[in-house]
């Protein structure tokens, strides 16, 4: 996993509407990009609602939230407009973004082991670096700690 003071690999993924999105596009931005297993399961429901409910927190900080699944663009779509979410959520079935953060590993559930997406979150400079690594978050504090952190 990439580490503070790193700096945040470039990425272009498409958006829920398959528009490609560049993460250098937002230099000037603080950019919080997290990271997340799969649309439409408990945590990741709870965590990005977090995020959609601190919305407005962000956007008066001058940031810009970036969520990242390998979900297809149409699975997003879907989630988006369930819950309502108004920040980006990026696809990466490639794993390009999921890999280059090291966020791809090994995880135990329940004794098996299998590869995965570890919920994480980063916080990255207006001029291109990571400022802040959160490895291994929870979904329902990840937004409010988020929020905390930019707040100083």
């Amino acid at each position: 996993m990439l580490e503070v003071g790193t700096l945040a690999p470039d990425f272009t993924l498409p958006d829920k509407e398959g528009n490609p999105v560049t993460l250098s596009q937002f230099r000037g931005k603080r950019v919080v990009v997290y990271f997340y297993p799969r649309d439409n399961t408990p945590g990741c429901t709870r965590q990005a609602c977090g995020y959609a409910a601190a919305y407005d927190e962000f956007q008066a900080l001058d940031t810009v939230v970036i969520g990242i699944s390998k979900d297809s663009v149409a699975s997003h779509q879907k989630f988006a407009q369930k819950y309502e979410l108004p920040f980006l959520l990026l696809s990466d079935p490639e794993l390009t973004a999921i890999q280059a953060y090291g966020v791809w590993q090994e995880k135990k559930n329940y004794g098996k082991v299998s590869m995965g997406v570890v919920r994480s979150t980063f916080v990255i400079s207006p001029d291109g670096v990571i400022e802040k690594v959160m490895p291994k978050v929870k979904p329902d504090t990840n937004a409010a700690d988020i929020l905390a952190y930019l707040r100083g």
